[in-house]
């Protein structure tokens, strides 16, 4: 199992929305989510920023967010979402949502 951090910006005036929308996800979304191994899945605002982390038990990340990526739901999902969304200027080319590096845990 490995941990993700990662975070993006949320626009002021759709914050709202955002909650309301994540309040009652779509249940395509979530089993996607699921079937690409992703587990303990948390979002978390403060000052504008998202901070997502979960728990990622498959073996290929790449693969599972290929699949995610390629399902017509979780895209239907993201074109909403992303207008929503301010992605941070340090981000990897390729990136949405900006991975973090973990540099502490405790069990």
């Amino acid at each position: 199992m490995k941990r993700y951090g990662q975070i993006i910006g949320v626009k002021p005036e759709d914050f709202e929305r955002y909650k309301k929308y994540h309040a009652a996800v779509w249940p395509e979304v979530l089993d996607m989510i699921k079937k690409c191994n992703i587990h303990n899945y948390s979002i978390f605002h403060k000052d504008n920023r998202l901070f997502a982390y979960f728990e990622y038990t498959g073996y290929d990340f790449e693969a599972d967010m290929a699949k995610m990526a390629a399902d017509s739901k979780t895209q239907e999902w993201w074109a909403i979402m992303e207008p929503m969304q301010d992605p941070v200027s340090t981000r990897v080319k390729g990136e949405w949502w900006a991975n973090m590096e973990e540099v502490f845990h405790m069990d």
